[in-house]
């Protein structure tokens, strides 16, 4: 094995003086919300839904609404999308008489209101409403369904294509694919003469100490840990955490859960998934935890200790270790989301649901 900053250089990810995201090795996060606003407004401003069939004239009006958040995450030139947003945009129509009277003029509203990169490819729920309820204008709303639906959704197709393929980065990635090539004859002489120096450098980082060095591996995870009191006996609550049927019971959903050391758990309709590290009934469970939205290959412990101060009382001391501070999309929010998961779906649907409440 080499020694700490002996390694073939070809697998060392180097700071660099230029600052230079070296084929985005690093997370490179592009904010597409406003870009969004901007294209449905460039696709669904002012689209005919109906010129003159049946008597109808219909069309849309602007995009009123584009909420959620909308990103594109890209590493080492891998294009990872991401987004849940909510749409809404206004409609006008007018139905005329069979001597191009007008009838009624109505005005509505288009709601999509979860499109999302998990269902992309997918037709997502559509919703219609008018101001006029009245019967021309039902008939007017029914027509904005009917034939608007299939158009507005193909241009939302539009927007699920443009972000599987970078959205607004796009443009930035040609440019760092051009870039490297023509910077590659100049950095040539410099890195002969950079040889000297590397060499002492990497000197140096052996020397460094290995408590060191084993620090700036667990760099980018973060360490939860909470203390809970139940009204409960310990051997109780040891039960209700390692038995399926009540997980189901508390979390509202699927559960398997193996009650041996070295069995597998899954929970969270397979959200979480892990196995027995160490199991001592009543007193203690180690585990551990994987989430699906995790980078491959990473694991957390959790460590579950009870104690039972006095009778029918029980304090859990939770330590979950190794959480990554980002999900495999580039999300920075994994800390976060678990120690409100824990507090909130786990140690307080326990006191709802079984009445341990303090």
């Amino acid at each position: 094995m080499a020694k700490y900053g002996e390694g073939d250089k070809r697998w060392i990810v180097e700071e660099r003086p230029d600052g230079a995201n070296v084929h985005n090795w690093h997370w490179a996060e592009t904010d597409c919300l406003e870009w969004s606003r901007n294209l449905f407004s460039k696709h669904l401003s002012n689209l005919t839904i109906l010129d003159g069939e049946g008597n109808l004239h219909i069309k849309t009006k602007k995009v009123e609404k584009v909420e959620g958040e909308a990103y594109v995450n890209v590493r080492k030139g891998k294009i990872i999308p991401g987004y849940e947003i909510s749409l809404t945009l206004s409609w006008e129509g007018e139905a005329k008489d069979s001597e191009a009277t007008s009838l009624l003029k109505a005005e509505g509203l288009i709601e999509i209101p979860y499109i999302s990169d998990e269902n992309a490819g997918e037709d997502p729920e559509f919703k219609v409403s008018v101001k006029d309820e009245g019967p021309i204008g039902k008939r007017l709303k029914d027509a904005v369904f009917a034939k608007g639906k299939r158009l507005i959704l193909d241009k939302v197709r539009v927007f699920e294509e443009t972000m599987a393929k970078g959205g607004p980065a796009k443009d930035e990635l040609e440019v760092k694919k051009v870039a490297p090539k023509a910077q590659s004859a100049s950095n040539s002489n410099s890195n002969s003469n950079s040889a000297a120096a590397a060499a002492a450098a990497s000197g140096k980082a052996a020397a460094k100490p290995k408590e060191e060095v084993k620090k700036k591996k667990k760099e980018g995870f973060k360490t939860i840990t909470m203390t809970e009191k139940f009204s409960c006996r310990a051997k109780d609550l040891y039960e209700i955490l390692m038995d399926e049927n009540r997980w189901k019971g508390f979390t509202q959903s699927n559960a398997r859960i193996s009650k041996e050391v070295g069995g597998e758990f899954s929970i969270f309709d397979g959200s979480v998934t892990g196995v027995n590290v160490e199991l001592q009934e009543a007193k203690l469970i180690v585990q551990k935890w994987r989430f699906g939205s995790w980078p491959d290959g990473i694991q957390s412990t959790v460590r579950l200790t009870l104690e039972e101060p006095e009778p029918g009382v029980t304090i859990v001391k939770l330590t979950h270790i190794d959480v990554p501070e980002e999900d495999r999309y580039g999300n920075s929010t994994v800390v976060e989301n678990t120690e409100r998961g824990w507090r909130d779906l786990i140690f307080h649907k326990i006191r709802a649901v079984f009445g341990f409440g303090i």
